[in-house]
């Protein structure tokens, strides 16, 4: 029988490099595994840099067996969050093991220690110190590679995870493909109750105002946290994980696809729509190398006379509010970027990662003519 697991921190370089490059282990031969960024990842579990820490406080840990790693795991406490809700929950992330249970549950072991050592009763997760990216376990969908800030993981993870006594924390989220190279039914459908609502409602359909740049994340963060309220076990956002995650896209989105919704002055609704940049990393090896920049640029597009497209053009929320449902605003805007990201050349539309009791992007999808093409789990286990 092979030797227990040992978990230890990360206090070396050489500790960081481990826990960060570990995933190459378990996905090397994976066709569909698109390598996470590693200056992204590094920054994320940095105290010193990561949003998490200006919330919470959070610790890495990486499995070792007779000096090779065998797993990783990142525990962690978002006080902001349990203040506002009244929890004591912990958040695990960062969850790789190889395919042996012994493995897995040193791994889990370790988590519910460290919760209890800090007076919390529940561990939730998988999620990477940050709710929205590539979080919860996939139980559907292996026949394509996973769109930008979606997860992949092994299939014996999802049977380790009930094995070992977890319960599925909310409903499961789910990815919606929409093809859009041509005008479906569904489509001239939807540009039919467009019309109608233009000719109804006074809504402004407008782009960032990138010179207001601050102010239009103040606008985000209030559409996050009035729009998705209501659904089952909602976190909350905390202003700063708003101004981290959209940094990056700043310099990379087409603003022309980043829609806001207005009405009477006010902002009431936005659908931000993005290239699927894992088109581009899966190709980067997660930039280990510096000769992995070069295939950057070359994707990018920032390569000499290398023109940059993806086929797919990702959208990550669908948020209005509450007492704009049912008033055609969301068609309006799904009308507008199916026509926009068409014109630009995009072939098919990922709507993720969103939940299957929100109502209003499943709904939407359902009217473009949408399929769940992934889904996931995300679990949950009371502290012992």
């Amino acid at each position: 029988m092979p030797d227990a697991p040992t978990l230890r921190p990360l206090r070396t370089r050489a500790d960081r490099r481990a826990f960060l490059t570990f995933p190459w282990c378990i996905y090397r031969d994976d066709p569909l595994w698109v390598p996470p960024l590693l200056p992204e990842r590094a920054a994320e579990i940095d105290p010193a840099r990561g949003a998490f820490f200006k919330r919470g406080e959070a610790e890495c840990f990486v499995a070792w067996r007779a000096g090779t790693p065998v797993g990783t795991i990142c525990t962690g406490e978002d006080k902001f969050t349990n203040a506002a809700h009244g929890r004591r929950e912990a958040i695990f992330g960062f969850l790789e093991t190889i395919e042996d249970p012994d493995v897995f549950t040193a791994l889990i072991h370790h988590a519910e220690r460290w919760a209890r050592a800090r007076g919390l009763d529940t561990i939730v997760g998988p999620f990477n110190l940050n709710y929205e990216n590539a979080y919860g376990i996939l139980v559907e969908g292996r026949d394509r590679p996973p769109a930008l800030l979606c997860g992949h993981t092994p299939p014996y993870y999802l049977d380790f995870f009930e094995r070992a006594g977890f319960e599925v924390a909310r409903p499961e989220n789910i990815a919606l493909a929409v093809d859009i190279r041509e005008e479906t039914p569904e489509l001239r459908r939807l540009a039919r109750l467009a019309e109608a609502v233009r000719r109804r409602r006074q809504f402004v359909i407008r782009e960032p105002d990138v010179e207001h740049w601050d102010d239009e994340v103040d606008r985000l963060h209030r559409l996050l946290n009035a729009s998705l309220a209501h659904l089952t076990d909602f976190i909350g956002w905390h202003r700063s994980a708003v101004e981290a995650l959209v940094a990056p896209f700043r310099r990379i989105a087409d603003m022309e696809l980043i829609l806001f919704a207005d009405a009477d002055g006010e902002t009431v609704g936005c659908l931000p729509g993005v290239p699927n940049l894992n088109e581009v990393f899966a190709h980067v090896n997660g930039l280990r190398h510096p000769w992995d920049y070069a295939r950057l640029w070359w994707y990018m597009g920032l390569w000499p006379l290398r023109r940059r497209r993806t086929d797919c053009l990702s959208i990550k929320s669908v948020l209005v509010l509450p007492e704009y449902w049912g008033t055609g605003v969301a068609a309006l805007l799904f009308d507008t970027m199916a026509q926009r990201a068409r014109a630009r050349g995009y072939t098919w539309v990922d709507l993720s990662i969103t939940s299957v009791d929100n109502p209003q992007t499943p709904l939407m999808a359902e009217h473009m003519g949408a399929r769940v093409y992934k889904r996931w789990r995300v679990y949950s286990k009371q502290v012992p």
